[in-house]
C-alpha cells in the first residue's frame, strides 16, 4: 500500500513552460533555406537539375577535361615508387601478420 502511496505522490523532474498550444494555422509555403547562397528557390525541380548537371561530373567542367583522354594501357605499367608497397606481403618478414594462436580462435569463436 505504501508503495502505492509513493509512485502516485511522484513528480517528474521534467518541468513544462506553460499548456501546450497547437497554432491555428502553418505556414507551408516553400522558402530558401536560411544558410542559402542565393536565398532565392529554383523555379523547379527540372529547372534545377539542369543547372546543377552543368557543374557535375556529367557537365563539361574544366576539371574533368582531360579524364578519359587516353586508355589505362597507354600511361604505362604501374609500379611502385622506391620504399612503396602495394601490399604487405611484400614488406619485410617483420612486417607480416602474426598467425593465429589457438588461444585466440578460441576466445574470439567463445566471444
Amino acid at each position: 500500500a505504501t508503495f502505492a502511496l509513493r509512485a502516485a505522490a511522484r513528480t517528474p523532474l521534467i518541468r513544462f513552460l506553460g499548456k501546450r498550444s497547437v497554432p491555428k494555422s502553418v505556414d507551408h509555403t516553400p522558402r530558401p533555406h536560411p544558410a542559402s547562397p542565393t536565398g532565392a528557390l529554383p523555379d523547379s525541380f527540372a529547372a534545377y537539375r539542369i543547372k546543377a548537371q552543368q557543374h557535375g561530373p556529367l557537365g563539361h567542367a574544366s576539371f574533368s577535361s582531360g579524364v578519359g583522354g587516353q586508355s589505362g594501357a597507354s600511361l604505362g605499367p604501374i609500379r611502385p615508387q622506391s620504399g612503396e608497397f602495394f601490399d604487405r606481403v611484400e614488406l619485410p618478414q617483420r612486417f607480416h601478420r602474426l598467425p593465429w594462436t589457438a588461444a585466440e580462435i578460441e576466445a574470439i569463436e567463445t566471444g
